[in-house]
């Protein structure tokens, strides 16, 4: 009996499914997380040398706090050429290191369920890591180390738009055939594909004939909640403050870097840095708006990005239901309390949407076929849920044609029906 682990490694969550007998089961990985079917790619370590991954280690950060190291979003360096790894107590870390951690996590956890060691793995990859084709290429080597590291001997990537087709082609009856354009909107990329799917035929050893065109932006999720800090918080840790060069009357900006730094949530660990964190106290002594400069000191030594942007978010998914809401947050003397709207959330993403709709355009127009020859629009990752995104596809295809189920799982059970395309003669 072959048994192969399909794992979707993403930006924000990880899940895992496993094909055997024919069949594919997507598993729980984390029961102590809100949905057990997902794990959130984060890594808590702490003092003691211990390592804990998803839920628990966001638990533990919680209660440890500034104590230890967290890291999330982890898969968007995979890409970037300048972040080999890094140190954590005085050990070094790879990026393949780190991913490898999340990856023998989720691989123990399906070892558990099916009772045996399992060592081959078809795994997810965005149309694009980086749209430079050299970093693209990077990431994916990366990731096939990690595997590797994590225990994998036999490794296969699959396109996550093609494997979310295939998650679609399983529910079709047999001989049904259609053309779907599949939107799958992670964290870190909105990736897109056009593709030929026939229901009861989805085992076919080479599929390569029945995808159109297939596409990718790195614009996505956290995107959104990075141009929501921007516009709408950042100005609580100094965005807009100024401040007075050393023995000069004249006033400056905050350096961009450091502002671009804190909107994106990734990448607030590295304004630990020693240089950046005694510019910013050199800023502060001089600064027209001391406690702006203070809440950003703050946040560096009390690592409470992760939670700030977890309101963002919070704020960005109700907007999806209602057209008003708050992104509130209170820690220490900091207290925000700061109203969005829907429309103003539209407005301020409309270069992100724009982005977008670009990539969508060019997908049709690389496939051959117009759009109302579509049959149906299969949309899956939370971002679809955004009215502004809906309405990318309302506008094209029509409403009638969305289809939006198992926005969370859709890739990852794809992944599982993707084994035999790879490992048919095993």
């Amino acid at each position: 009996m072959k048994v192969v682990f399909g794992i979707d490694f993403g930006t924000t969550n990880s899940a895992l499914s496993i094909y055997r007998d024919g069949k594919v089961e997507v598993v729980d990985i984390d029961e102590s997380g809100a949905n057990p079917s997902l794990m959130r790619s984060v890594l808590y370590f702490n003092e003691d040398d211990e390592i804990f991954a998803g839920q628990e280690a966001i638990s533990h950060y919680v209660n440890e706090g500034a104590a230890g190291r967290f890291m999330q979003s982890i898969k968007t360096f995979l890409p970037n050429r300048s972040f080999e790894g890094t140190e954590v107590f005085g050990k070094k870390y790879g990026i393949d290191d780190l991913v490898a951690i999340i990856l023998r996590r989720i691989k123990a956890k399906g070892e558990a369920h099916v009772g045996f060691p399992v060592d081959s793995v078809v795994l997810g990859r965005p149309v694009v890591f980086s749209e430079d084709a050299e970093k693209d290429a990077l990431a994916q080597q990366r990731l096939e180390q990690a595997a590797r590291k994590a225990g994998f001997r036999h490794i296969h990537f699959q396109f996550e738009p093609v494997a979310a087709a295939l998650a679609y082609e399983e529910t079709l009856p047999a001989g049904a055939e259609k053309l779907v354009f599949i939107g799958d909107f992670g964290g870190g990329t909105s990736d897109f594909t056009v593709i030929r799917v026939k229901g009861g035929d989805f085992a076919r050893a080479d599929r390569r004939a029945d995808v159109l065109s297939i596409g990718g932006v790195y614009t996505a999720g956290d995107k959104f909640d990075s141009q929501i800090m921007w516009d709408k918080v950042a100005k609580y840790f100094g965005r807009g403050v100024k401040y007075k060069g050393m023995g000069k009357d004249e006033l400056f900006d905050i350096p961009h870097s450091i502002i671009y730094t804190l909107c994106q949530w990734h990448r607030i660990p590295l304004l630990r840095a020693r240089k950046t964190r005694e510019q910013i106290r050199l800023i502060k002594n001089a600064a027209t708006d001391k406690r702006a400069i203070e809440n950003l000191e703050h946040l560096i030594s009390d690592n409470y990005g992760f939670f700030l942007f977890q309101c963002i978010e919070k704020a960005k998914c109700e907007l999806s239901q209602q057209d008003t809401t708050q992104i509130t947050f209170r820690e220490r003397e900091l207290s925000i309390e700061e109203g969005i709207s829907r429309e103003e959330f539209e407005r301020i993403n409309q270069e992100n949407l724009s982005r977008i709709s670009a990539c969508i355009d060019e997908v049709i127009s690389k496939s051959g076929v117009r759009s109302d020859q579509i049959d149906t629009v299969f949309l899956t990752g939370g971002t679809s849920r955004i009215p502004m995104i809906r309405r990318l596809f309302e506008e094209r295809f029509g409403a009638d044609k969305l289809e939006n189920r198992n926005a969370f799982t859709s890739v990852v059970h794809g992944l599982g029906a993707s084994v035999p395309l790879f490992c048919d003669n095993q």
